[in-house]
């Protein structure tokens, strides 16, 4: 299976998260904030992250901004997830394969990770 990260401030929802994916059959990781994503991607490169939009110390957009300008992780899918409206995040973030609006159903979920990496060329 695949390596996902996980990269939300609210320890509920990266714990949930983090189960259901396992359950799933995917390594998990977790971060809390955007540097500590970044460092986790340096250590591991994921097949997919899913990013909060609103953190502290380094925000999704900011993390997605630094993805996106390094040609060592610029391919790896990233699931934008928030609260408020795709609209909204849209006009702060670029370049994510996919929006979550936050609250969000498990199967939403599930259905959302299968579909990106069943995208994936086998490389992963």
């Amino acid at each position: 299976m695949a390596t996902v990260l996980i990269v939300d401030d609210e320890f509920g929802i990266a714990e949930l998260l983090d189960a259901v994916l396992a359950d799933d059959g995917h390594t998990v990781l977790t971060a809390a904030n955007g540097r500590q994503g970044l460092a986790r991607v340096a250590a591991q490169r994921p097949d997919l992250i899913v990013l909060d939009f609103m953190m502290p110390v380094m925000d999704g957009p900011a993390m997605l901004a630094a993805l996106r300008t390094d040609p060592a992780t610029r391919e790896i899918p990233v699931v934008l997830m928030s609260s408020m409206p795709e609209e909204t995040v849209r006009a702060r973030a670029s370049g994510h394969a996919a929006f979550l609006r936050k609250p969000f159903r498990i199967r939403q979920v599930r259905e959302l990770v299968e579909r990106l990496l069943a995208g994936r060329d086998g490389d992963g």
